[in-house]
């Protein structure tokens, strides 16, 4: 187990906090039932700029990315914020797939790269502790686009 200090927990309760702000916890639960793009132009699409959906994509990715780059730095002790959330694995699992024309399309190389050097972390813990996890994530999630897909193509 890790070495959280009080400082850190202090720390993690504060990003909680924020998670449980009205506007916040809206996008967080758009983003996790309505977010499924497949290229990045799909993105624009979908959620063009100046629309709520919009808004609430990047307030989630940039509220992940800047809570991920806390722990990133040590700030936050792994174990502690991985035992705290799973959240971000999740948010970018639904980007993995299109991340590299994210970037490109944005110019932006490191545009996800707090989250994703944390889900890295986060998956090789999962694989310590509950091997198997990942994969069975994975699975659910895949589920969950054939779903949305499928609703979609019936609207």
């Amino acid at each position: 187990m890790g070495k959280a200090t009080h400082e850190q927990a202090n720390l993690l309760l504060k990003l909680y906090d924020l998670r449980r702000e009205p506007r916040l916890r809206e996008a967080r639960a758009w983003f996790m039932s309505q977010f499924w793009a497949n290229s990045a132009e799909e993105i624009m699409q979908k959620y063009p700029q100046g629309s709520e959906a919009n808004a609430s994509m990047r307030m989630v990715g940039s509220y992940w990315e800047m809570a991920c780059g806390l722990v990133n730095r040590g700030l936050i002790d792994d174990e502690l914020f991985f035992e705290s959330s799973a959240e971000f694995w999740f948010v970018f699992e639904r980007i993995r797939p299109i991340l590299a024309g994210l970037r490109a399309m944005n110019h932006n190389p490191i545009a996800y790269k707090q989250i994703e050097s944390a889900v890295a972390r986060l998956e090789q813990h999962w694989n310590r502790v509950a091997p198997g996890m990942v994969e069975m994530y994975r699975e659910r999630i895949a589920q969950m686009r054939d779903q949305a897909a499928k609703a979609a193509r019936a609207n």
